[in-house]
Order: structure tokens, then sequence, then C-alpha cells
């Protein structure tokens, strides 16, 4: 019996041309990645469990996918947990690995485990899927690549401006407009001092942090279901509500925070960042509200959004200062960022950013008129590889309107014939496909017309 093909829900095929887009960005992801000194490794997809439980908070917890023991996992399973249809108290007997919800916790076991072979500050780069149980939408998938880059064993502020450097450098050579909101977890935790609710620290940034997904009143909506007082919610209020320069909300801010002096720490990180950082082409914008609802920032903290698009952040990061004592190595800071993939994709399709991928397809088309053309033809697309053409032999000898039409769908520029006569003239014709024009050449005038076009490609990048 068939079976309808289909896919699990929240995951996607790509086909060539989406692919050719893809590799496109984490072309340039990698190269400037490369410039900034980072090195690149990469993890399992899955972890032991216990690495990745707790690191996420409650709700990022809920969203991590377990993997089922091998074998009869039923056989040892928690009998009263069975019965009392307890999930989360039924998983340890069932599950003891997971698929990674992010690279940064991976790296953070990675270095420990590591720790003799690397030298530090140790900056890596990292490109791979990692999957969370989330509700698919519009630019929210449950697999989907992140693009890392990771700092760790040092707490300079220097690396703070490396990395806004990075995010601007990669989003200016893929011609996509952002704004890079920042803020500090310093800053937030004196909020929460000068309001009152230090012990609640966590519960107010999980609730800050859907600000953008539910809008001022929701969050005010739901501080108040948890019982946080009116002082909060005017607090809030407050600091939702700020515009105007980056010195001016920090000037602001500084007169809420009272006396905090893990909140005037973070005020004084964020102003270096502002007056030391070199000219930009990308907009930098503090947000005080900016929260990032993972608990293992401590203190600058970054997210990405493209300017003139309706998606979310297209990256996002910050500053860990102990991720690596959670397996026993302590007293490492770190700092990293990631890009999103997808969604970075998707902008770049809404604003038209792809339209001179076609160079990087097969470039020439050779008709295949039968065996003893098509070997001379294979041997010829060879030499015009070597030179870094994209050249490639129709395998078949069949009619000339299908070969032709394939060179169409694939969007080959230019389709090489050489039949009997043209081998015995040593001319061979070439069709410009966008506009029918046809003319012969010799070997040596072909192999020099593609690899000047090639030439030419490479410098428009």
């Amino acid at each position: 019996m068939s079976v309808k093909p289909s896919l699990p829900k929240g995951t996607r095929d790509f086909l060539p041309r989406e692919m050719l887009r893809r590799e496109r960005i984490i072309e340039v992801m990698k190269t400037n990645f490369k410039k900034f000194g980072f090195s690149p490794i990469e993890t399992p997809a899955m972890e032991n469990l216990s690495a990745l439980t707790g690191k996420y908070g409650e709700e990022g917890d809920r969203l991590i996918f377990k993997i089922l023991k091998s074998g009869d996992y039923l056989k040892k399973i928690d009998e009263k947990a069975y019965g009392e249809r307890n999930s989360m108290a039924l998983t340890s007997s069932i599950s003891d690995k997971a698929l990674r919800y992010d690279l940064t916790v991976p790296f953070a076991r990675f270095v420990v485990q590591h720790q003799n072979e690397l030298f530090f500050p140790f900056k890596r780069y990292q490109v791979q899927p990692v999957w969370r149980a989330d509700r698919p939408q519009k630019g929210r998938f449950r697999e989907f690549y992140q693009c890392d880059a990771d700092a760790v064993g040092s707490d300079s502020l220097l690396l703070e401006l490396d990395f806004i450097m990075l995010y601007n450098a990669v989003f200016t050579e893929l011609g996509i407009p952002v704004v890079i909101k920042f803020n500090n977890r310093k800053v937030l935790a004196g909020i929460a001092e000068s309001l009152g609710i230090t012990e609640r620290f966590t519960e107010f940034t999980v609730a800050l942090d859907k600000l953008d997904k539910i809008g001022l009143e929701g969050v005010l909506k739901e501080l108040a279901e948890k019982g946080f007082d009116d002082k909060v919610q005017s607090g809030l209020k407050k600091i939702a509500g700020l515009s105007g320069s980056n010195d001016n909300k920090l000037s602001v801010i500084e007169s809420l925070m009272g006396d905090s002096m893990i909140g005037r720490k973070g005020l004084e990180e964020l102003r270096y960042v502002i007056q030391n950082l070199p000219d930009i082409n990308s907009t930098l914008e503090v947000d005080i509200t900016l929260a990032r609802g993972l608990d293992y920032y401590t203190g600058a903290i970054f997210e990405v959004k493209a300017k003139g698009v309706e998606m979310g952040s297209v990256g996002g990061g910050g500053r860990y200062d102990d991720l690596t004592g959670i397996f026993g190595l302590k007293n490492l800071s770190g700092i990293g960022i990631s890009f999103g993939l997808d969604r970075i994709q998707l902008v770049m399709e809404e604003l038209d950013l792809f339209s001179d991928l076609k160079a990087e397809g097969t470039e020439v088309l050779f008709v295949n008129f039968g065996e003893e053309e098509a070997l001379f033809c294979t041997r010829l697309a060879s030499e015009l590889r070597r030179l870094g053409v994209n050249a490639e032999v129709y395998p078949d000898s069949t009619k000339l309107k299908k070969q032709m039409d394939f060179a169409n769908k694939k969007e080959i520029p230019y389709v090489v014939l050489i039949g009997t006569e043209e081998l015995k003239k040593g001319e061979f014709t070439v069709r410009e496909m966008s506009s029918g024009e046809q003319h012969a050449h010799t070997r040596i005038e072909l192999l020099e017309k593609f690899t000047s076009n090639t030439a030419t490609a490479n410098d428009r990048h």
C-alpha cells in the first residue's frame, strides 16, 4: 500500500532555487565570521536531556523535542506517574536525550568537554539546524537553522562592539536595512530592584519579552494576573514609552533606577558601547524593554529587526557570564549572537534581493546530438569547469526542443550546439537564451567568452 508523501508540521523541503539563496546567505555569514576571527565547529543534533533542561526557562523547556529511549522504553516506566498521567514526571522514565533547542547551550557543553584542547578567548561560529516544538507560523518553524558566533573566556566590552559590527557587516553585505536593538540585563535587574521585585525577576522578564507579540496592554494584563502590583505596572509603562536619542533614554532610566548598583553597572556598559562604537550603516537603538527571555543572559542583549518588513527578529544574542558553570567550569564569561537564516531568506525574498543569483547556477549547457559529439562536449565542458565556469552536458541524445526546454526551465543563459558539421569546421554555435541570438565561435573563442563572463559576474559580487 502506497503512502501519501507528507512532511511533519513545521518542517520544509528546499528546492534548488531556494537552496541557492540559502547558500548565498550562509556564504556571506561565514566570510564575515572568519574576518572577525571566528573558527568553525559542529555539535551533534541530539544532546543529553539533562544538558538542555532548565537552561531556557519554563516555557523553553516545554518546547524541547524529547527523544524516546531505544528498545522497550516502557519497561522501566514510573508506574505512579503513568497512572496519574503526569507527563512531566514520566519524561525521565522514557527519554534521556533530546534534539538541541539552540546552539549556545551545546556550545557551553562543548567548551567544558574540550577545554584542554582549546585556547582562550575562544571564538567559534556554527551553522546547524535546531528544533523547537513551537506553533508554526510565518517565519517560525519547528526545524530551522541557526548561524551563531560566540566568544568565551573574556569579559571585555570590546567584544560587544565587535558583535554589533559583525551584525552590521553581514546585513550590509546582504543588502538588508536593519535596526540593531540592544539593552543590558543588569539594567533590567536594576529596574526590578527599584520596583521591589528582585525575587521575581525571571517572571518579569518573561512577561516583558512578550511585548512585541501581545502589546503593552497584554503584558500589563499578564503581570496583573501574576499578582504584580500597580507600582510594577506603572514602571513598565514608563520604560515602554521611552523615546528620543539613546543618551536621552539612558538619562531617563538612570533617574528611575535609584541606587541600584547592578543597574548602574548596566547603564555604564551601555554608555561604553554607544560612545565607542565605530560608524556603522545600521541603526543602533537602545530598547529598555528588550529582555531576551532566556535565563542565561547576564549583560548586554541584542535583537535585530529588518526595516520595512513585517517579520520577527532576524538575529539576537547577548552576554552570559557563567553559562559553562552549569557543566562545571566556573567564571568563564561569554557572549554570542545568532542569525535567523530562515527569516533572513524570507526578508530578502520580500525585498527582491536575489536578482543576481542566476549567475550561480549552470551558465552553459551543451546540447547532446549523439555519442561522438557528446564526448567532445564533455571534454570541452571539463575545460570550462577548470576555468571556473559552471557547465553541463545534456546526458541523453533526444529532441532538440526537449533540451532547449530544459535550459529554459533551469534558467541557463547560454546553450552550445555542436553537431557533426560544427565538429568538422571547428566552429561551435553559441545561443544566448534571453535574446535568441546565435554566434559561431572557435574552441579558443568559446573558452575566452565564458571565462570573461565569469570574471564579470565575480566582479559584481
